[in-house]
């Protein structure tokens, strides 16, 4: 009698819980064989964890990598949560040249989903297949400023480089294993990892294009652990062009400001055709100031950066003045932009305003934090803060150091924190005393607790002659294993719920024939660990 053929692929796994964090191990294969006249870069797209409800972008560079032309008759995605868009068809696509694609992925349930898009062609590889990949989750464990970054036109031959900030946006502690970069170009350089990062903790990389070729070209930086990934596009530019500076308000009027008080306004600074180098900013006058840039600073093509302009007057009345930068831009090198203020001596007294009026945390686990934001704005003077005060030791301000004052036309920004100690909804206030007139504002709370259930998907690949499987589970790779099903399993497919969190779990799987004869575990275990 023939014995039943032994397990020996990989599972995948995912692991479900009401924080949605997601565990899943994958392997896309891509064929071997002759060269591809018809290619796209990257070959295949992993999307990492996208928020459902949100969507994430990334660009896919189709190019002819042969001696004629290639006529893309034919597009073709599966997965509803997938969507192809910028490519009009039938594609006329000559010899040498490249075109652009934009791929979105808006995720609508938890958990892990596979796709891809079929490129039919009458080149030498008439059907070209590109793999997508993206995790559906519900809230991200690790945020990323910018959440994508584009480095509009660089100089082929020269590089450009943009910090982003990676942040862990919850309580538990987050590990950041290793930095996998996709696309042409493009590279990371940081921290050494691995690296574990505590909530409210971030870290900050520099990512560089640095362009060999003409054209657009798309990639990523993924973030193995959390899983996060940050779409990156860039475009080659043989040509070095000259930008242009553009400043948005064309002027600055600060109204009324008490002598002795600051009045602050935002003055943003993009470049256009090309990137721009400031290299120096002066002011006409000492009560206008520049705040926030740290000069020389370039401000890449099609992109902008935002600065505060800050007017102390010294006395009573009516003062003009100019801020004016230096750059290499074609309207430089010295753009001007006009101020005007007001100072007074006037004693009012201010209204102190919270937005929004009340805050719902939502479903927050019982022992993690969640947090949201309130601005506190001062309106017809300056306010003074002097205490808060919560109803619940549940809600805790953060943030803030009392007493503080908001300037007249001015906000600031505080974090509330709900850490709830129990199921159920929870009420609350939080109250702000100042010299306003309105002396107690108060702040409207409401969150849910909840406890999170958990649970581990188990799959493989079915083998032949077999009346079904058993899955065998351990608390250590090299432990003792213990069947978990209680009857023979018919399905390629498990469900193991008795499951705790904090623990790690290694699984493996044997094929029983009707015979009753039962094939060795399969290897290596897998191992599933439950946040």
């Amino acid at each position: 009698m023939r014995l039943p053929q032994s397990i020996s692929h990989s599972f995948s796994i995912r692991v479900f819980s009401s924080i949605a964090v997601t565990l899943f191990a994958t392997m896309i294969l891509c064929a071997g064989g002759a060269a591809q006249q018809l290619t796209s870069t990257p070959y295949t797209l992993l999307f990492g964890s996208v928020v459902i409800g949100q969507s994430e972008s990334e660009i896919v560079v189709l190019a002819n990598t042969g001696q004629t032309s290639v006529t893309v008759s034919a597009m073709k995605t599966t997965g509803a949560m997938f969507k192809a868009s910028g490519l009009a068809l039938p594609l006329i696509l000559p010899a040498g040249q490249s075109v652009p694609l934009q791929v979105t992925f808006s995720p609508t349930i938890v958990g892990s989903t596979q796709a891809g898009i079929t490129f039919t062609s009458n080149a030498s590889n008439p059907s070209l297949q590109l793999g997508l990949g993206g995790t559906g989750i519900t809230r991200n464990s690790l945020g990323s400023s910018p959440a994508s970054v584009s480095f509009g036109q660089v100089t082929v031959g020269t590089k450009s480089t943009l910090p982003v900030v990676l942040t862990n946006t919850r309580s538990p502690k987050t590990k950041l294993y290793a930095f996998q970069m996709t696309g042409n170009g493009f590279s990371v350089s940081g921290p050494t990892l691995p690296i574990t990062l505590r909530g409210g903790q971030s870290i900050t990389v520099n990512l560089t294009f640095a362009p060999q070729s003409a054209g657009t070209s798309g990639g990523d930086l993924f973030v193995t652990g959390p899983n996060v990934n940050v779409p990156l596009s860039g475009i080659g530019a043989t040509a070095t062009a000259v930008g242009q500076l553009t400043v948005t308000p064309a002027s600055l009027n600060f109204g009324s400001v008490n002598v002795g008080s600051t009045g602050s306004q935002a003055l943003t600074i993009g470049a256009t055709g090309a990137s721009v180098i400031v290299s120096a900013d002066a002011s006409s006058g000492s009560q206008f100031i520049l705040t926030g840039a740290s000069l020389p600073f370039t401000i890449p093509a099609g992109q902008s950066s935002s600065f505060n302009v800050a007017f102390k007057p010294t006395n009573s009345g009516t003062v003009s003045g100019a801020l004016s930068f230096t750059s290499n831009a074609s309207n430089g090198p010295n753009l001007k932009v006009p101020l005007t203020g007001t100072g007074t001596t006037i004693t009012a007294t201010g209204q102190l305003t919270i937005a929004p009026a009340s805050l719902n945390f939502g479903d927050v686990n019982v022992g993690s934090i969640g947090t949201q934001a309130i601005t506190l704005g001062a309106s017809g003077a300056s306010v003074t803060v002097s205490s808060d005060a919560s109803s619940s030791s549940q809600f805790v301000l953060n943030g803030a150091t009392l007493p503080f004052t908001i300037p007249a036309g001015q906000s600031s920004s505080l974090n509330v924190a709900f850490k709830p100690t129990a199921s159920g909804t929870a009420s609350g206030s939080l109250s702000f005393t100042s010299n306003a007139s309105n002396s107690t504002t108060v702040e409207s709370l409401t969150g849910t607790g909840t406890i999170p259930q958990h649970s581990v998907s188990l799959s493989w690949n079915a083998s032949t002659n077999v009346a079904g499987y058993n899955i065998y589970r351990s608390n250590s790779p090299s432990g003792t294993y213990a069947r978990i099903n209680s009857a023979l399993d018919a399905n390629s497919a498990y469900t193991d719920s008795g499951v705790a969190a904090g623990q790690t779990y290694y699984y493996e799987a044997t094929a029983v024939n009707s015979a009753g004869e039962e094939s060795v575990r399969s290897t290596p275990a897998v191992a599933a660990t439950i946040p």
